[in-house]
């Protein structure tokens, strides 16, 4: 998808409400301080836990995915155009599922909510409900879009980390990155065992990719520069990771779809997993 494919603004969406081609989607992670107060007409709430699958820590399942856009009145053929919260962290995170599950017309705001409320674009309150669809799953792609933990472990085990082969890339705060904190100071309870980073890895935290005024990305040039100086390169294997993954899939967008970076990928599992693993090897 080249730039203005993946990517649309305010006003390109403000003049296709209502388009019975498009679906639009906030996905966020608190919907009572978000869509609940106010969402762009028409818009459909996802809250991001309703694409974590129920049991175990993973995604919803091809099966509930489909019955869960099923229910919604989302269809195959549908442009969806996904934006929410925290400068569209969340729905970076739901693009990224969306695009591993085969649905081929994707786009994202560019600035979520922020870009929305700023421009003085309509809002509403109003719950939109749209005809049953039957959506099916065309595809189940993780192979080039998520690392494991084992994958990663043997890289930094290996020594490809170390040597430059792979760029592993902590998108977490500093304080986060150093081991100050164990996490977010708005996530309490969602600590780490311990603190720190992967081996190897190099910080650059996911709102350098942002201008917090607008909530939207920084030009392709800046990008690049922000990323290229810190060895962070197309040449290269990238693997992004934070603390659940929702951050990381914020950097693999840009990384991926902006930067046009060949080979990146999200490990999910993010510091949640690894900074409970036992004896494995953290810098500070």
């Amino acid at each position: 998808m080249g730039l203005g494919e993946v990517l649309v603004d305010a006003r390109w969406l403000y003049e296709r409400l209502g388009s019975p081609d498009i679906r639009v989607i906030e996905v966020d992670y608190d919907p009572a301080t978000a869509y609940n107060v106010w969402h762009i007409p028409g818009a459909i709430l996802i809250p991001w836990k309703s694409l974590r699958h129920p049991q175990i820590r993973d995604f919803i399942p091809p099966e509930d995915f489909e019955r869960l856009l099923g229910e919604l009145g989302v269809s195959n053929d549908h442009t969806v155009v996904l934006y929410g919260d925290y400068n569209n962290w969340f729905a970076t995170y739901a693009f990224w599922l969306f695009e591993a599950y085969g649905h081929e017309k994707l786009r994202l705001l560019n600035g979520g909510r922020t870009k929305w409320a700023k421009e003085g674009y309509p809002t509403t309150t109003e719950v939109p409900s749209y005809p049953k669809t039957t959506y099916k799953v065309r595809r189940v792609d993780w192979g080039s879009r998520r690392a494991f933990l084992w994958e990663v472990l043997n890289l930094v085990i290996g020594g490809d980390v170390r040597r430059g082969r792979v760029a592993l890339l902590d998108v977490r705060s500093p304080k986060e990155y150093t081991g100050e904190i164990t996490a977010p100071p708005e996530y309490p309870t969602e600590q780490a065992q311990v603190g720190g980073h992967i081996p190897g890895a190099v910080n650059i935290p996911w709102g350098t990719a942002v201008n917090p005024e607008t909530g939207e990305f920084k030009s392709v040039e800046e990008l690049r520069r922000i990323y290229e100086n810190q060895g962070v390169t197309g040449d290269k294997e990238v693997i992004t990771y934070c603390r659940i993954g929702e951050r990381a899939a914020h950097t693999w967008f840009v990384l991926k779809h902006i930067l046009k970076y060949p080979a990146v990928r999200v490990y999910d599992g993010s510091w949640a997993e690894w900074g409970n693993l036992v004896r494995a090897p953290v810098e500070r």
